[in-house]
């Protein structure tokens, strides 16, 4: 399956858009930069289905409403982040922007566990609280997006709205993941779940 990065706004959000068979396709985290997306799709003659929400600060929700719209894409999130959805408030886009948030009313709600299918692929919901209530990873053949729970050499902030024990129980679980996933943040640059396990100081003591 083809994988298309895209970095999106001022504070470089990774979106992600994952072909998922007859020219259909879906995509993890629009930032702002709805433009740039739909351009991706439009180069690449792909239809987007879904958009997938790893959590719901501004800086990863920014473009839904504009690219949900265009395209009717259906709209993923776990339910304890989507109010921020809803939110300007509560998605702290008053503190990382000047712009006018554009809420995001119509969407469907996520648990752990859940399974999506979408084309050729099939993907897990991983509830990793701690970074946000509602954080999760998408596991998909062999790739984790791990939004900001995880990244290269680090992990997600735990001071906006964030908890650190939740964080820790979220680590210690994708520590246990015996797969090695390549793993696609939020931001920075892809991994590997061996490599993290090795080297990453929040992950090495959970190994």
């Amino acid at each position: 399956m083809n994988l298309i990065k895209l970095i999106l706004g001022e504070l470089a959000t990774n979106c992600y858009i994952l072909e998922t068979g007859n020219g259909e396709a879906i995509a993890f985290d629009i930032g702002d930069g709805a433009k740039k997306v739909i351009q991706a799709l439009e180069a690449y003659h792909l239809q987007l289905k879904a958009i997938l929400l790893t959590h719901g600060h501004y800086d990863h929700v920014a473009g839904v409403e504009a690219v949900r719209k265009i395209t009717g894409a259906d709209v993923y999130i776990h339910e304890k982040d989507a109010v921020m959805l809803e939110s300007g408030q509560a998605n702290l886009s008053w503190q990382l922007t000047d712009d006018v948030y554009v809420p995001v009313t119509e969407y469907h709600t996520l648990r752990d566990g859940d399974v999506l299918q979408f084309g050729n692929c099939k993907i897990q919901v991983m509830h990793t609280p701690g970074h946000t209530s509602g954080g999760v990873c998408y596991l998909t053949e062999d790739m984790m997006f791990s939004g900001d729970t995880l990244f290269k050499g680090s992990v997600g902030r735990i001071d906006l709205g964030g908890n650190r024990e939740e964080m820790l129980t979220s680590l210690r679980k994708i520590a246990s993941l015996e797969k090695n996933y390549q793993v696609y943040p939020g931001h920075f640059d892809a991994s590997s779940l061996d490599a993290e396990k090795k080297s990453n100081p929040y992950l090495r003591s959970f190994s």
